[in-house]
């Protein structure tokens, strides 16, 4: 699996160990404008979070944003406190609990929220996904293909929603089952699923990287979709139409290195076109569980990233580079290995122009390690 700078593990010492240093990882996580890259990037630059919250306002005032005010400690102490009273308990990347797998993607939760059993999530996950306007045939066949799974000691990975996502975790609660939500861990969406989120967080694991109380927009959805393919080796969809959920999940793990599979469908049923076009563009034909094992027998786990050492800035940016790198920038998401190379100059100057940018608000990041002009 190719190696990303975004997906290399933290310094040891950055590491959160105590109490005190979780806050900080919260609250540098929750500051404005640092997304996951930019978390990994200010940790590896100053050696810890707390050292990276207190370097925040000046970088921010060196890109043109004056009264900077990263995420308070009362406001940590206020998420960290609604957590405890529901069970959550905060996995930082590097923490020995933290899915390994999601910790190799380019833009891993610097911070999760996990409710139940969190030993799932190092066993050998297989994300299920589909419509939520799911057919009977392909509610059945996703609780065929999740009890399949299971009973070869697979978790299965989904999102709750309606559809193929609730069938699956049903049909997994005995053997292992795993919901992303896309809205804070203890806002459950949609609410029919609720009963499910408890029998889930009794049996199985209920991750979310969004703040305590963030209620679901669809623009979360997508950050949610990188997580349930960057848990697991591979994801199978089983309906989805063209310009669905589902598809995006399905590119997500392929810009991540996982498998994908689908279930093929009637060529006149929307809700299988997108599946019939994974498969006429190379995704795996399931017709049962031991197609989606005999699939992941052939492909090797993506490799843990080897901790790498902390990077500081070496020289004062040059002023001309982000007016260099706004030029070769536009609204659509580009790679950031593209720009470097087309720069032809040392990844670490421009991924110091990226944090700078990010900051002042004018560089969107997207999943894949894919860059923008802020809309």
């Amino acid at each position: 699996m190719a190696s990303h700078p975004q997906s290399e593990k933290i310094p040891a010492a950055a590491i959160a160990k105590s109490d005190a240093d979780r806050l900080a990882w919260l609250r540098l996580a929750r500051s404005r404008r640092v997304g996951p890259a930019t978390f990994i990037r200010l940790i590896r630059e100053y050696g810890s979070a707390k050292a990276g919250l207190a370097a925040l306002p000046e970088l921010a005032a060196a890109s043109g944003v004056s009264s900077y005010q990263s995420f308070s400690r009362a406001q940590a102490e206020t998420e960290m406190s609604a957590a405890e009273k529901i069970g959550a308990r905060l996995l930082c990347l590097g923490d020995a609990d933290y899915p390994p797998l999601l910790a190799t993607i380019p833009d891993p939760p610097p911070v999760i929220w996990a409710i139940g059993n969190i030993a799932l999530a190092k066993q050998p996950n297989v994300a299920l996904v589909g419509a939520r306007n799911a057919s009977s045939l392909g509610v059945r066949m996703a609780a065929k293909l999740a009890k399949g799974l299971g009973n070869a000691d697979y978790c299965v990975a989904s999102g709750l929603a309606r559809g193929i996502d609730t069938a699956c975790h049903k049909a997994a609660l005995k053997t292992g089952t795993i919901a992303v939500l896309a809205g804070g861990i203890d806002c459950i969406y949609p609410a029919e699923n609720a009963g499910l989120a408890d029998q889930i967080m009794a049996e199985g694991l209920l991750l979310s990287e969004a703040p305590m109380g963030t209620a679901p927009q669809a623009r979360h959805f997508p950050r949610r979709n990188r997580i349930i393919s960057g848990l697991s080796l591979g994801v199978v969809v089983i309906e989805g139409a063209a310009k669905s959920g589902s598809l995006i999940t399905a590119r997500d793990a392929l810009n991540q290195g996982r498998e994908v599979m689908a279930v093929p469908g009637n060529p006149m049923d929307a809700r299988a076109s997108g599946c019939n076009m994974l498969i006429r563009d190379g995704a795996g034909l399931i017709r049962n569980a031991s197609d989606i094992i005999e699939t992941l027998g052939q492909i090797h786990q993506p490799e843990l990233p080897l901790e790498p050492e902390p990077t500081k800035r070496t020289a004062p940016l040059s002023k001309g580079l982000p007016a260099q790198i706004m030029l070769l920038l536009g609204p659509t998401p580009q790679a950031e290995d593209t720009l470097i190379r087309e720069l032809g100059l040392p990844a670490q100057q421009v991924m110091d122009a990226f944090l700078d940018l990010e900051l002042s608000g004018k560089l969107a990041r997207h999943a894949g390690g894919m860059v923008a002009l802020a809309v």
